[in-house]
């Protein structure tokens, strides 16, 4: 597909023309959507509470295990959070902002709604390319699948990043295909090998990232996180994600069992 670089600036209301893109290719970038200074204080506040985690020994929330690994001196970290929002007034404050919720009209509506508590609720990814830590990239997937290992009807979805690094094209980062959220159920699912495939794909297109950028992309679409170049603190990248849910409210709580694909990914997740 040819592909029409654009990046947008979100207001209350999407226009037209942005909901015309984001159905042509399944995803979106929305520059400075966060000020810097409310950069550092969601990054604040996300280590705040990997701390407040790390020292209690938790290693599951609402069912969904972390992702731990360990910093440049060797010490435990999390390199993925989820439910974030739930242990932080400012994060939660934040997915009451009216801008995210004209997100809500990008995809059919059937009780659209910001996941705060469903899926993995809003979850925290903190990327680092070092020998301690175990979680640099992430091959092609896509986010349906969960919903089959569920024993549910796969219903549209969306996950929204708010960056909190900056991320030029060439230090790795997301990379996406455009077009493919329209592709049958079973190219959805099989494409690719979900999670395994990380070679490069000469139709993939990456961003050029700014700390306080958002991204949108449609739960269809095959997308993967490329490895940085670059080693140590120049190739850290921390983003947020939450979902954009349809259907059945499903909420998750501390009785809430892990999902068995979590137990599959230990498997098959480099």
């Amino acid at each position: 597909m040819d592909f029409d670089a654009k990046t947008f600036t979100l207001g209350e209301q999407l226009t037209p023309e942005q909901k015309a893109y984001f159905d042509q290719y399944g995803f979106i970038h929305f520059k400075n959507f966060i000020s810097k200074e409310t950069v550092e204080a969601f990054k604040n506040e996300a280590h705040r509470v990997e701390k407040e985690w790390l020292e209690a020994g938790i290693d599951k929330m609402n069912g969904i295990p972390l992702k731990f690994g360990k910093d440049e001196k060797g010490n435990p970290m999390i390199q993925r959070l989820c439910f974030l929002s739930q242990h932080s007034a400012i994060l939660h404050e934040y997915l009451q902002d009216p801008r995210l919720k004209a997100l809500l009209t990008l995809i059919p509506n059937n009780a659209n709604r910001i996941g705060e508590d469903e899926k993995d609720g809003l979850v925290f990814n903190h990327y680092v390319n070092a020998d301690n830590s175990k979680f640099s990239q992430m091959g092609w997937h896509t986010d349906s699948p969960r919903d089959l290992f569920l024993g549910q009807k796969i219903l549209k979805m969306l996950n929204v990043g708010t960056h909190l690094d900056d991320c030029p094209m060439e230090n790795g980062g997301l990379r996406v295909l455009p077009g493919t959220h329209k592709l049958s159920k079973m190219k959805v699912l099989f494409l690719k090998k979900q999670f395994i495939d990380h070679n490069p794909d000469k139709n993939e297109v990456g961003l050029n990232i700014e700390a306080g950028d958002l991204t949108v992309h449609d739960g269809d679409l095959w997308h993967r996180v490329e490895v940085c170049p670059f080693t140590g603190e120049k190739s850290r990248r921390r983003v947020m994600y939450f979902p954009i849910v349809q259907g059945k409210y499903q909420p998750k709580d501390e009785k809430s069992k892990t999902p068995f694909y979590h137990k599959l990914g230990k498997l098959v997740v480099k």
